[in-house]
């Protein structure tokens, strides 16, 4: 894996001198480009105006991570600003996920004593694992585009939460004749929850085994394999709510 400014030297001249040494040459050669921060470039050398250890103590690794993979694509030049990493921050992880994840919760403690209820897979499961279709081939072989594989992450986050405003589980809970609708509508939210924990883990390890721990799974989401999600069954759980995994921020003076 290289800066896309040292291509000439890797591509050309490096695999040239090994095939005179008689030595095998790579057989793929990942090539990415450059953070700009004010139209400087990042590097190691000269930080770019960028304070890595300063960002990462406001935010956490995870965040910081989640920005640079999503907003800058492996395969081109992106900017990083500290405006639109809160906007970024804010819209993605505080509203659209830690909030999902925040109320999914909150109404499986208040409505059903803390314990995940059963419920059958539906078409909601089946549109999440057609739109997770693109995140593996976004991280197969043949593709390194983990801001993809992201997007297809923050589709079903979407859809997570388009289902629980639809489904208004409040409402539901007001009708006794509603429980078993109720029920599956919890279930189904906790579902997502536990795939979207698992697909994160890869980008942000931190947050992904906190919801773990608060849907009450056991033992490390890292230990979880994408082929076992197909059996991967959260009833009976104890969900175990804590802080919210990201906290709301305001913008930063640039």
């Amino acid at each position: 894996m290289i800066g896309k400014d040292i291509t000439r030297f890797h591509a050309l001249i490096w695999p040239a001198m090994l095939m005179a040494a008689g030595l095998e040459v790579p057989k793929r050669i990942w090539v990415h480009g450059f953070v700009l921060v004010g139209g400087t470039r990042v590097s190691k050398s000269t930080g770019g105006n960028l304070d890595l250890r300063d960002a990462i103590g406001r935010y956490g690794p995870d965040a910081f991570r989640y920005f640079l993979m999503r907003e800058i694509p492996f395969d081109g030049d992106g900017s990083f600003s500290w405006e639109r990493f809160v906007e970024r921050y804010n819209a993605d992880l505080a509203n659209a996920f830690g909030n999902l994840a925040s109320r999914a919760i909150s109404m499986v403690e208040r409505y059903c004593d803390g314990v995940i209820p059963r419920g059958e897979r539906n078409e909601i499961d089946a549109a999440d694992a057609k739109d997770l279709e693109a995140y593996h081939a976004s991280i197969g072989p043949r593709g390194f585009l983990l801001h993809d594989a992201l997007r297809a992450v923050w589709l079903t986050i979407a859809r997570a939460n388009e289902y629980v405003d639809r489904q208004a589980p409040w409402k539901l809970a007001k009708d006794p004749a509603l429980r078993a609708e109720l029920e599956s509508t919890l279930a189904t939210l906790m579902r997502q929850l536990t795939r979207q924990a698992v697909y994160l883990w890869p980008f942000m390890p931190n947050k992904a085994e906190e919801l773990w721990k608060a849907l009450g799974a056991p033992g490390s989401v890292g230990e979880m394999r994408f082929s076992g999600l197909e059996k991967l069954n959260p009833t009976g759980l104890k969900v175990q709510k804590g802080p919210s995994l990201f906290p709301k921020k305001e913008a930063e003076a640039e």
